[in-house]
């Protein structure tokens, strides 16, 4: 069964080979690694797509990753099977494929690109105008000048986060359990949400 893993750790040479490592130890097996962040006191957050080993279990990575020096594992949970880490060059292929519908492909490729539960674009006044699956019919609208955390009254299990498209449209994207969504995230929802509007008025 495949899980994502995210883990803060030394952004140093042989940091991610010693992880890798622990990881092979306690019977997981990466399937691939995105750099999430890289910050400025000498550290790294890093999210690591994994498959376990029949037998083992995901506390023994958990564990044996934790005991490596300097490293912190932040969130794990399960992956959707098939699932693969969908990194932002993909995502602007896929705005670019058909310039006209390029805000709704944003929304069609954000939860795999920040592993998010669900995604939506919103009008002030109309509503959802295009939603993934699982996101709620109805959304309010938040004035917003650049991209940010939300705080949803009464929802204390989901995490949000969007992005101004233009002064009637937001994007919403959110998660359920975690993790905390970075400022470095913030930043790349913000400019991807930027690239949608420059290719759809192309």
């Amino acid at each position: 069964m495949p899980y994502l893993m995210r883990v803060e750790l030394p952004d140093v040479p042989g940091s991610l080979g010693r992880l890798a490592t622990a990881i092979g130890e306690a019977g997981g097996d990466i399937g691939a690694i995105e750099i999430v962040e890289k910050r400025h006191d000498g550290r790294a957050v890093d999210d690591v797509l994994l498959e376990m080993a029949p037998g083992s279990m995901p506390d023994s990575v958990v564990s044996v990753c934790s005991d490596l020096d300097g490293v912190e594992v932040i969130w794990i949970s399960h992956y959707a099977p098939g699932g693969n880490l969908f990194l932002d060059l993909e995502a602007v292929e896929q705005l670019s494929d058909d310039p006209p519908r390029a805000r709704d492909a944003l929304i069609d490729v954000l939860p795999g690109t920040f592993r998010a539960d669900w995604a939506m674009r919103l009008h002030r006044s109309r509503g959802a105008l295009h939603r993934t699956g699982a996101a709620p019919d109805h959304f309010a609208f938040v004035e917003l000048e650049r991209s940010g955390r939300l705080e949803v009254p009464g929802d204390e299990d989901t995490l949000y986060a969007a992005a101004r498209l233009d002064g009637n449209e937001i994007v919403v994207i959110a998660r359920r359990g975690g993790p905390e969504f970075l400022d470095s995230e913030l930043a790349r929802l913000g400019h991807l949400a930027g690239l949608a509007v420059t290719i759809s008025t192309a």
